[in-house]
């Protein structure tokens, strides 16, 4: 609107005004009417031409109406959860919210079951009740998973840590998917039935372990304590022989 010319004032002010009835959350503020020189001739005009016509260019300060954007804001802010618990005082609104955003959290949680890697696709079951039992094995996998996932992400919280993400950026929260592929390759080495040996260990790994607590950590840790206990064994009985 602010570029376009006008022939004359009546044409001019005949568009604001329809422009302005279409306008329903923002009006226009100190409003002129601008007359303006111009060339008929199109291109760039001489040092010495002079204007031959007059043209109408409408100036103005567009402004947001408070109220009604108030009012659609709140609109357009607003949607609908229902539910069936009726009582407010067992099931408050801001818990009921808190609910439905969760939702998020549950629907990963299938999609998890879903992937190529979990492989349920290649089992075939001809029985309803052995689809049954298959999919309270896989609900219970799904337990495990989200519950390994908080526990690590609670740990890395309360211990003020993070964990590498996919791209080595540190991470507060990393999903349990990403955990296990971080500890693949790792391998236990038996050598000689006296040395118990955990390989393929780095410093990060041995670090949420430690977070995880004592029960985890000892399943890495005690290879290494039965390996010197065993050596320890294995000295002494070399001591008694050669006294």
């Amino acid at each position: 609107m602010w570029k376009q010319t006008f022939a004359c004032e009546t044409d001019a002010q005949s568009a604001l005004e329809k422009l302005q009835k279409r306008l329903k959350i923002t009006e226009l503020h100190d409003i002129e009417l601008v007359q303006e020189s111009r060339h008929s001739k199109p291109g760039r005009p001489g040092k010495d031409a002079q204007p031959d016509g007059q043209s109408i260019r409408i100036k103005g300060t567009p402004a947001s109406r408070l109220l009604p954007y108030q009012q659609k804001l709140a609109r357009k802010s607003c949607f609908i959860v229902a539910t069936n618990q009726l009582d407010q005082d067992e099931l408050p609104d801001a818990e009921l919210l808190q609910i439905y955003r969760d939702q998020q959290k549950v629907e990963r949680g299938f999609r998890f079951l879903k992937d190529p890697q979990f492989m349920a696709a290649t089992l075939f079951l001809k029985s309803v009740k052995r689809v049954m039992a298959l999919t309270v094995i896989m609900t219970l996998c799904l337990l495990v998973y989200a519950a390994l996932e908080y526990r690590i992400r609670k740990a890395l919280r309360e211990a003020e840590e993070t964990f590498p993400n996919q791209l080595g950026q540190p991470v507060a929260n990393p999903t349990a998917r990403w955990v296990f592929q971080f500890f693949s390759g790792i391998h236990i080495l038996t050598v000689n039935q006296t040395q118990v040996l955990v390989l393929n260990m780095n410093d990060q790994q041995w670090k949420l372990l430690r977070l995880m607590g004592k029960c985890i950590c000892f399943k890495f840790q005690g290879k290494h304590k039965i390996r010197r206990n065993i050596l320890t064994s294995v000295a002494k009985k070399q001591s008694l022989y050669f006294h």
